[in-house]
């Protein structure tokens, strides 16, 4: 079922994929296709916070968690990204240190590119610069929006949202047809919701007797995407 009409998914989700459709075969290949790829086992670091940045990186497969450690160690998850996006840009734009920490939620497959070939597109590519610059845009208003609703919301629509989202992370790899099915930590899922762990498993049961979901170990099947929404109470 599509969210077309019926939640605004776009405020929630980053750009970075629709940038690289832009690039010629060349640039493409300069920035993506002649580095080399690194599997990232589930919960292992990318970049860590405060370390000067030497690069950016791609996501070729999986889903990594961008999030802040408070100082009791508890992280707060701020964004996931998924396979085709890229992260880490926005410390070497800024020439600043990595702002947050960034891990592999799953098994995936990610590139290192260097700063200079990044600079070299970015600097060749009128294009490709304004795209950029149009998603960093972006990516400050589903930032505030995520800060602003999450302020406002109980912990339930919190939960439902978050479900939503991640929903249609794992939708885009999804073969037309099938199931679409979240597997995703209770951990995880508390750090974005926001909320604490044991409420996320009293909150998930809830739904389950509503038929709104179903779960089975780490696996979440959202069976009701409407009743889900209209839990979320967001428009």
């Amino acid at each position: 079922m599509s969210l077309s009409g019926i939640f605004p998914i776009d405020k929630w989700s980053f750009t970075t994929q629709s940038i690289l459709s832009i690039l010629s075969d060349e640039e493409y290949s300069f920035l993506i296709g002649r580095q080399g790829e690194q599997r990232y086992h589930k919960g292992e670091i990318v970049f860590r916070e405060g370390v000067v940045p030497y690069g950016i990186f791609f996501i070729h497969q999986g889903k990594v968690k961008k999030y802040k450690v408070d100082p009791s160690g508890r992280e707060q998850i701020i964004y996931v990204a998924n396979n085709g996006e890229l992260i880490g840009y926005h410390a070497v734009l800024s020439e600043e240190r990595y702002p947050d920490f960034a891990a592999a939620m799953e098994e995936s497959v990610i590139s290192f590119i260097p700063k200079d070939d990044f600079l070299t597109v970015l600097n060749n590519s009128p294009i490709f610069a304004n795209r950029l610059l149009k998603s960093l845009s972006h990516e400050y208003s589903v930032l505030a929006n995520n800060i602003s609703v999450f302020a406002q919301r109980t912990a339930i629509e919190r939960l439902s949202i978050a479900l939503i989202v991640m929903r249609e992370k794992f939708k885009i790899e999804t073969p037309p047809g099938k199931e679409i099915i979240i597997e995703i930590s209770r951990n995880d899922l508390a750090n974005i919701a926001g909320i604490a762990k044991e409420n996320v498993i009293r909150l998930l049961k809830e739904l389950k007797s509503e038929s709104i979901i179903q779960t089975e170990g780490r696996k979440i099947w959202v069976t009701d995407l409407e009743k889900l929404i209209a839990r979320s109470n967001y428009k």
